[in-house]
């Protein structure tokens, strides 16, 4: 009897699900799975060990998002779902983000899947690739393909997508292919082409290499993945065939943007909103300040260094009227949001950037009632969603 087929996605484990787009992925690919029959599985990237990128989060304080970094008692190049989590960290937490549930286990990886425990709810499964169970058995089979040189091919792929102006976001020929990953410390540590991988250790694939390790665990059928995933995915093309297993469909995550309750936007207006050109989304209906500013010339008469102030001063006044301007087109904008303009760009563009990319995905987790929303919003094949906050 076959396995039933997977829809995979994930993402390096990050505290407090950071950032709020890995919510979007595991919801995209539970999505699909209802959609085909299949089943919904995220990928924990607990192998991984990008300590700034698992540790860096946003929170609130004193009504204002921060910035915070969680310290992390374990020594650099340990993976992600070693990292010990303190109650210390819980602490500061629940400073960021308020009530959170404990960890089922001390680490960052149990911290992940306590906070994940909504969607595991939903049906989606959450699978660990560090799993001796799992993992032991395979070693054999990675060490195979390191025989067949798959660095080189990466190396030629690269090469060929540079050569077409292609994007390199993970860059094979300064990245490592492989490393040793210790199972009893978490460990993980670049090989060289040649090396060894120490006695104990398993045989870890970069980045590149993991799509193929994702099919050798697991009957991938899909794969939802980001922009730049999709880039990188690229790259392991030529692989597929050298090591025997068919490439998945790839699916694009869509984009997700919570509404704060009360506004109304379509995905036209996200990108004036961003920029804040007010006017784009709803001028205001009658004249502005610097439409009343009077230009008059100085009097030739006047000595030349005042006659420079006084020009300076009509720039200095048109400036002043031209922020009038704004403030008035926003005004207007506010009305036809259905809110304060500024505090919706806000919302969804923290830090001028994307929502999803900074807010971390346990607001979207604690609120069940919105993950049923952005669900129900992705029956539809829109690459940008905008859900208001139920």
């Amino acid at each position: 009897m076959n396995p039933r087929p997977v829809i995979a996605t994930g993402q390096q484990i990050g505290a407090g699900w950071s950032p709020a787009l890995s919510v979007a992925k595991a919801l995209a690919a539970l999505a699909e799975a209802r959609r085909t029959g299949a089943e919904a599985v995220y990928w924990l990237a607990d192998e991984d060990h990008d300590r700034v990128e698992v540790a860096s989060v946003v929170g609130w304080k004193d009504g204002r998002l921060v910035r915070h970094r969680f310290r992390f008692e374990a020594r650099m190049g340990t993976a992600a779902g070693w990292l010990p989590w303190t109650e210390e960290n819980q602490r500061q937490a629940v400073g960021l983000w308020g009530a959170i549930p404990v960890p089922q286990e001390p680490t960052l990886r149990g911290h992940a899947l306590a906070l994940g425990q909504p969607l595991w709810n939903r049906g989606l499964r959450a699978f660990s690739p560090t799993d001796p169970v799992l993992r032991d058995p395979i070693q054999a089979e990675l060490e195979r393909w390191r025989s067949l040189d798959l660095q080189t091919l990466l190396i030629q792929q690269a090469d060929s997508l540079a050569a077409q102006g292609a994007a390199l976001p993970l860059d094979p020929r300064t990245q490592a292919a492989w490393f040793s990953l210790d199972p009893r410390t978490g460990r993980r540590q670049r090989l060289e082409p040649g090396t060894a991988s120490p006695q104990g250790c398993w045989l870890s694939p970069g980045a590149a290499i993991r799509p193929l390790m994702q099919s050798l665990l697991l009957p991938v059928a899909a794969v939802v993945l980001g922009p730049s995933e999709r880039a990188y995915w690229r790259l392991c093309e030529p692989l597929w065939d050298r090591v025997g297993l068919l490439a998945p469909r790839i699916i694009p995550r869509p984009s997700v943007f919570v509404l704060p309750k009360g506004f109304h936007l379509d995905t036209g207006q996200l990108e004036p909103l961003r920029r804040g050109d007010w006017d784009l989304l709803g001028a205001w209906p009658g004249p502005l300040p610097t439409a009343l500013f009077q230009t008059v010339n100085p009097d030739p008469a006047w000595p030349a260094r005042l006659r420079i102030r006084f020009q300076r001063e009509l720039l200095r006044s048109r400036d002043r009227l031209a922020r009038l301007d704004h403030r008035l087109n926003r005004e207007a904008a506010s009305q036809h949001l259905g809110g304060d303009a500024e505090h919706l760009r806000q919302a969804l563009f923290p830090f001028a950037a994307p929502q999803e990319r900074v807010m971390p995905g346990v607001f979207w987790l604690r609120n069940e009632p919105l993950l049923d929303a952005i669900l129900k919003r992705m029956e539809a094949p829109d690459s940008v969603l905008l859900v208001e906050e139920p």
